[in-house]
């Protein structure tokens, strides 16, 4: 089980009028992050302790995470962090070459508009980010440079609701890192190709860059899956 006390500095991040959803907010950025590995066991009592919050407020953001697919509650056993299957991971990549190829295609002819503008200055920032982590061998930055790439590539559609969808579905992609740990392996070979997806974008190249990306996810989809399957099998 993990050591929750380094939770205790999340209180700030609840603020007087804390919620179900923030807390859900801040334990799916620990998920996101590996702090609770999948499969970790999550103590209520532990974790209610850190926080500062009632059993009934940390039930409810466990209900949250439970529906978002990144925690799962068995019974009489308790809450744990969910294990992606292979099967898991094939539907995660099938929901990313829909949404993030749409929200590419959805920008049509440029002149795109201030909020397309704005995304493609984030990606273009999440380029930037995992260049520099390269470079200084971090390698779990460079695996959250290229999260905020991809979340970058959906902010281009200019849909709340799209962009909450893919928050979701790479948080539980990330678990599937977490259980790979090798974030130099799955992250690195694709800087460059981050770099030519954004600059067709900048270039006003909608098509090149969503038949970029297309290869992109496809190639990705079948070296992590390939990888990942070996690693569930081996236990």
């Amino acid at each position: 089980m993990a050591d929750v006390s380094s939770l205790e500095t999340d209180r700030l991040l609840l603020g007087r009028t804390s919620t179900a959803e923030r807390v859900a907010d801040v334990l799916r950025d620990r998920v996101a992050e590996g702090f609770f590995p999948p499969g970790t066991r999550l103590s209520e009592d532990s974790i209610k302790g850190a926080l500062g919050i009632s059993r009934n407020t940390l039930r409810e953001a466990f209900r949250l995470l439970t529906r978002e697919r990144l925690l799962v509650h068995e019974l009489n056993r308790g809450v744990f962090v969910r294990v992606v299957t292979v099967e898991d991971l094939g539907d995660i990549y099938r929901v990313r070459e829909l949404v993030e190829g749409a929200a590419v295609r959805s920008l049509g002819e440029p002149p795109y508009g201030a909020e397309a503008d704005e995304a493609i200055r984030a990606i273009e920032a999440a380029v930037v980010a995992g260049e520099e982590a390269a470079q200084g061998r971090a390698w779990q930055n460079l695996a959250t440079a290229n999260i905020r790439f991809h979340q970058g590539i959906v902010a281009l559609a200019g849909s709340p609701r799209m962009n909450d969808l893919m928050r979701g579905v790479l948080a539980e992609l990330r678990l599937v890192f977490h259980v790979m740990a090798d974030p130099r392996r799955f992250h690195a070979p694709y800087l460059t190709r981050n770099r030519q997806i954004v600059e067709a974008l900048q270039a006003g190249h909608g098509a090149a860059a969503e038949s970029l990306l297309a290869d992109y996810l496809a190639d990705s989809r079948s070296q992590l899956s390939g990888a990942y399957a070996q690693q569930m099998a081996d236990g």
